[in-house]
């Protein structure tokens, strides 16, 4: 199975030294360690604040963590060529399935995590294990705007003016322009309706950038509307920010981020334990709160209230979509979104 459902050792350099972490050649380090992957940013800052501390305290590891984004992940891994920089993987779905192409994940043997009782089924297989959850849609400013209905209503006034757009770099903007060209007659392989609808808008559109960028853009009043996740809605709402989650009416697009031991890691027992950490509900509960605002995937988690459903049960009735088709396409969408749509 190459998707969930829904849908060696190494040192780091300070970043305050080199300007960036980078990883070194293997050297050894003091028995309970592992180095683990992170995404920069929020989870880096969750992982550094929250489960680094939690780890020591209960497993005595020391946890170092790495931040890269996931296909810098599976670059480095495949550079190693089979002793792998860090121990633990963190991927959304589409990396996750070349990864698995590319054979760089460990078998993964669930039964050695005490709280996978607490995840919904099939949230854990033979590669790895689900450790949250991202639901993606509509963000507007609820003081600017009235509250859009659907994808399409990016495309006309009083939306179309004041949105920010980015394209298929990360998993929720591809998501997004996905269910949007459905709505114009694409489909999951075919993006070319809704770059077309852009393409006649676009002297409209009040900014166009990197999806690291929106955020930003939409805190400095530069866009009103975008599409984007819900945890990206809760970070910017906990600065103060005027800022609302609306799911489109087609629905909202659910998508799940793994984790995975790197196939060669020489610390596969504490692997296992950081994963168990990760997954249990003193970690799971300490991550919701601000400035985190993840979505929990252990059962015994109360869902913040901001989120727009109540249970984990419901986001199996949102959208998800196949990475297995996406991935081959992604680069060619990547490279034709930057090239039409440059303002």
């Amino acid at each position: 199975m190459k998707s969930l459902p829904f849908n060696r050792r190494s040192l780091l350099v300070g970043a305050s030294a080199l300007g960036g972490t980078s990883l070194l050649p293997r050297v050894a380090f003091a028995k309970g360690s592992l180095v683990a992957t992170t995404y920069p940013g929020s989870w880096e800052d969750a992982y550094r604040s929250v489960v680094l501390p939690m780890l020591k305290k209960k497993e005595d590891v020391d946890l170092e963590l790495a931040p890269l984004f996931a296909m810098d992940q599976i670059g480095k891994v495949k550079a190693a060529r089979g002793a792998p920089p860090f121990d633990v993987f963190v991927l959304d779905p589409g990396p996750r399935i070349v990864a698995i192409e590319g054979g760089l994940f460990d078998k993964f043997d669930g039964s050695k995590l005490s709280n996978l009782s607490k995840l919904p089924a099939g949230f854990a297989d033979e590669y790895g294990v689900c450790v949250g959850a991202q639901v993606v849609g509509i963000a507007y400013n609820p003081k600017k705007l009235p509250a859009p209905k659907g994808w399409k209503d990016l495309l006309v006034e009083p939306y179309v003016s004041r949105l920010g757009l980015t394209g298929f770099q990360t998993t929720f903007g591809t998501a997004s322009l996905i269910e949007l060209s459905k709505l114009f007659g694409g489909s999951l392989t075919n993006v070319d309706p809704a770059l077309a609808e852009l393409k006649k808008v676009l002297p409209k559109v009040a900014a166009v950038g990197l999806p690291a960028a929106m955020p930003g853009l939409f805190q400095q009043g530069q866009c009103d509307v975008m599409y984007t996740n819900t945890q990206t809605v809760a970070t910017l709402k906990g600065k103060g920010i005027d800022i609302e989650f609306v799911k489109p009416e087609s629905g909202a697009v659910a998508f799940y981020t793994t984790m995975h031991i790197a196939k060669g890691s020489t610390e596969v027992a504490n692997a296992y334990k950081y994963l168990d950490l990760v997954l249990g509900k003193d970690v799971q509960e300490a991550l919701t709160k601000p400035p985190y605002n993840f979505i929990p995937v252990n059962k015994d988690v109360v869902l913040p209230p901001d989120l727009p459903m109540k249970s984990l049960d419901e986001m199996t009735k949102y959208v998800t979509q196949d990475w297995a088709q996406i991935n081959p396409l992604r680069a060619a969408w990547i490279e034709k979104f930057n090239k039409e749509m440059a303002k």
